[in-house]
């Protein structure tokens, strides 16, 4: 029987990200939402265990995510993440408690005692937390495992049953040894051998849609980024000329970039493409709109009018195609989970559409895999881990009102940004790099002159999943020559400065 393992879903802002973690172990993963399968479901479905995931809930609250309590009594190793954790222990007879001054986020010193899920594991060791309720006494059966200074129980076991609770994210980079803790839940503790790869991805994909879709037209949303490149070619491969691609040059992108991907993807892939010039279109729907969620939703629905309205021309369309990835789906509140920001391919559709299907092949993959899947299907490298650039483009990167002049600063500024960067080293650790243009003005001096410019911001982040990221430690000098060059070449900017903000507490766009 294939071995899998069940992700229970309720409702955290992780549950992909844990299914990711578990695939990486070569084990596969399937996330099903807590109210959708039942115990018999999950004895006839044969899980080597089961991962309960984290929630924005309260156990004590009536109409928060609960569980069937035989669910740990079939035999099944469970380990509990966060709200899992909590709710674990308060289904079996302990104690959850919610105070402000116990609550702890971000990375957090944690304490571990000899079991089977700490192998290998240190003794001290940084987790990242986010709680305010937390396991104040673990359940009859249950060892308390790990502490930290705020959380008299951080993790609970009852090796005899093989249930675990941690109320620390294992899942997330910024716990150093969550990779190894999960590992000893797969292997150890739930007998995985490691059987699945996700190289089977790709494969798998280009059947299953050269069959689902023969004979359907098909468009493509194509941005040029990282993710509709692999979702196009993808498509390209199983259904051949029944795809064109149409690419949205909406003037919200980086320098010179709507030429680029018209080069790449006509001349080099030799797609049926469709160049949209919308430019002023988008920028009066935009005129006067500050608001980064309405900037959004405005761009979504235009994106596709643009879409239905190129359909149109082309006869009956059946099927629009787009990029989207992971943590576009769980930003946007897809599910149970809160929304932080709409996606435009994503949270920002249209209620009404001329398509009678949307597919989004990569839906399920986060950015790395996403990348993996891309040179499986031949895509040159640079365009593989090119810079992640979001959907709504450089909209979201201007504070306030977007306006022509605005669009034709931050450009210049970005791009200088990005030379002066990829010049160093620190090019190979940075995840994503790009300049924000700030609402902010404030008084300089050049030349002996009083000047009112605008402020702006360089963002660059290091993560392999978008899920969390840290901050960039750049060098000065590399810092330096990128504000000297910004202040100096591009008038109408006085003052640049460098964001250090984590994911949490921020995320990676401003807006």
């Amino acid at each position: 029987m294939e071995e899998k393992i069940l992700v229970l879903d309720f409702g955290g802002q992780y549950n992909q990200l844990i299914a990711r973690r578990v695939r990486e172990q070569n084990v596969y993963a399937e996330i099903r939402a807590y109210h959708n399968i039942t115990v018999s479901e999950i004895q006839a479905a044969g899980y080597r265990g089961i991962i309960f995931t984290g929630g924005p809930n309260s156990v004590y609250d009536a109409a928060s995510p609960h569980f069937d309590p035989q669910i740990l009594n079939l035999g099944i190793p469970v380990l509990g993440i966060c709200y899992g954790d909590q709710l674990m222990a308060w289904m079996a007879g302990g104690t959850v408690s919610s105070a402000e001054s116990s609550s702890e986020y971000g990375k957090t010193t944690l304490r571990c005692k000899p079991c089977a899920l700490f192998r290998d594991v240190p003794e001290t060791s940084i987790c990242w937390m986010s709680h305010t309720d937390f396991v104040s006494h673990a359940p009859a059966g249950f060892a308390v495992v790990a502490t930290t200074n705020k959380c008299p129980c951080a993790a609970m076991a009852d090796e005899s049953r093989k249930l675990y609770g941690v109320q620390f994210h294992p899942e997330v980079t910024h716990t150093e040894w969550g990779k190894q803790m999960l590992h000893n839940f797969l292997y150890d503790i739930c007998g995985c051998r490691g059987l699945w790869r996700m190289e089977n991805f790709a494969a798998e994909s280009i059947a299953k849609y050269r069959q689902s879709l023969a004979g359907k037209k098909v468009l493509c949303a194509l941005s040029g980024g990282v993710d509709s490149a692999v979702a196009a070619v993808l498509l390209h491969k199983a259904i051949g000329d029944n795809l064109t691609c149409v690419f949205v040059d909406h003037g919200l992108l980086r320098k010179d970039e709507g030429d680029w991907v018209e080069s790449i993807f006509r001349g080099q892939f030799g797609m049926r493409l469709i160049r949209a010039n919308v430019q002023e279109r988008f920028l009066k729907k935009l005129e006067g709109v500050t608001e980064p969620e309405r900037k959004r939703k405005i761009i979504g629905e235009e994106f596709i009018r643009v879409f239905e309205e190129e359909a149109r021309k082309l006869g009956k369309v059946d099927v629009l195609v787009q990029g989207t990835i992971y943590p576009d789906v769980i930003e946007s509140g897809a599910g149970s989970a809160s929304t932080i920001k709409s996606h435009h391919n994503v949270g920002g559709l249209p209620e009404v559409m001329d398509f009678e299907q949307i597919v989004e092949p990569l839906r399920d993959l986060f950015k790395d895999e996403v990348r993996r899947v891309g040179l499986e299907l031949g895509i040159p490298e640079a365009l593989v881990f090119r810079q992640p650039f979001p959907g709504p483009g450089l909209a979201v990167r201007i504070i306030g009102q977007i306006t022509f002049d605005k669009l034709e600063i931050l450009r210049q500024a970005d791009w200088i940004f990005r030379q002066e960067l990829e010049k160093d080293p620190v090019r190979r650790v940075a995840s994503q790099y790009f300049a924000v243009l700030t609402d902010t003005r404030s008084v300089g001096v050049m030349g002996d002159a009083r000047t009112y410019g605008y402020t702006v911001a360089l963002r660059c982040v290091t993560t392999d999943d978008f899920m969390t990221v840290d901050w960039t430690r750049i060098p000065f000098d590399v810092l330096e020559r990128a504000s000297s060059r910004i202040t100096g070449e591009i008038p109408g900017i006085n003052r640049v400065v460098y964001d250090i903000t984590s994911k949490p507490p921020a995320t990676v766009e401003w807006e």
